[in-house]
């Protein structure tokens, strides 16, 4: 034990202790720590001060971060349900303004064409991999629908029954080149007919063919449906003309007819039922 006490170790540290004792007194003599003593104990624990002192502010910083991100996730969420709220309400809106549409061109028809009888239909389905914008409907042969029924959108012929299944039914549309009608224009009163054709169909355009050459027939012009089918009444508007070209295979000239809706964008649409030639005749 009298060994520890006289070593060079143990009378180190006496001194050290003692320098920051006397240290301390003065401190407290003097009423500030401007010594060299107090700035050694300063400098020595500098580093602790400054590493407890960013800790604190981190913990204040994450309890704050906290605090806030809880607030901000409850107030987005009632952001997002809202928002959901709102487009539920513009979706129902949307329909409402799109049935309206439909309903008030139809009876405008309707109007004109008093036995004229329609079944409204949803589109169900449309097929990617054809190009020629045909669809599915959400009715079919037990709602009265049969092939070969004109499909509208209000007076806007859009299409035909291609096939009536029981419960729903697919639809081939104007710019279908399997599609035919038989049709005139409003103003020169020139007979024809209205056909798809695979080149102007990828600009949702279909065809009045087989035109004369000498044709009145000019941009803007109305194309509507001639009524010479048992199945489609005379007046239905297919579009109007965009364009005059000269077909390359013969000397007869064709209008680029324009539908007078857009047929890739339609959600509901009414199906012609019930018309006979006959019943127009009447």
């Amino acid at each position: 034990m009298k060994k520890l006490f006289k070593s060079s170790q143990f009378k180190l540290i006496a001194v050290i202790l003692a320098l920051l004792l006397v240290g301390m007194f003065i401190c407290a003599a003097n009423g500030h720590g401007e010594t060299a003593q107090s700035s050694i104990v300063g400098t020595l624990f500098t580093p602790a001060h400054w590493v407890a002192a960013k800790l604190s502010d981190g913990i204040d910083r994450i309890s704050d971060n906290a605090k806030g991100n809880a607030q901000y996730e409850q107030k987005i969420d009632e952001l997002q349900k809202e928002l959901g709220e709102l487009q539920d309400q513009l979706a129902d809106y949307d329909n409402l303004k799109s049935q309206n549409e439909l309903y008030k061109d139809a009876l405008e028809l309707k109007e004109d064409n008093p036995d004229f009888k329609y079944t409204q239909a949803s589109v169900i389905g449309r097929d990617s991999a054809n190009p020629y914008c045909s669809f599915t409907i959400s009715k079919g042969s037990v709602n009265g629908i049969k092939d070969g029924d004109a499909v509208l959108y209000g007076k806007y012929l859009v299409g035909v029954i291609k096939k009536a299944y029981p419960t729903y039914s697919v639809v081939s549309s104007i710019i279908d080149p399997d599609f035919s009608v038989s049709a005139y224009d409003v103003n020169t009163k020139e007979l024809s007919y209205v056909t798809g054709d695979a080149q102007i169909a990828k600009d949702g355009y279909c065809k009045f063919e087989n035109l004369d050459a000498t044709t009145k027939i000019s941009y803007g012009s109305i194309i509507a449906t001639a009524g010479i089918s048992s199945t489609m009444p005379k007046g239905i508007i297919i579009g109007t003309v965009r364009d005059i070209n000269d077909e390359t295979t013969n000397i007869s000239t064709y209008a680029v007819v324009e539908p007078g809706t857009n047929i890739e964008n339609l959600d509901n649409c009414l199906v012609l039922t019930g018309f006979t030639a006959e019943s127009e005749a009447d």
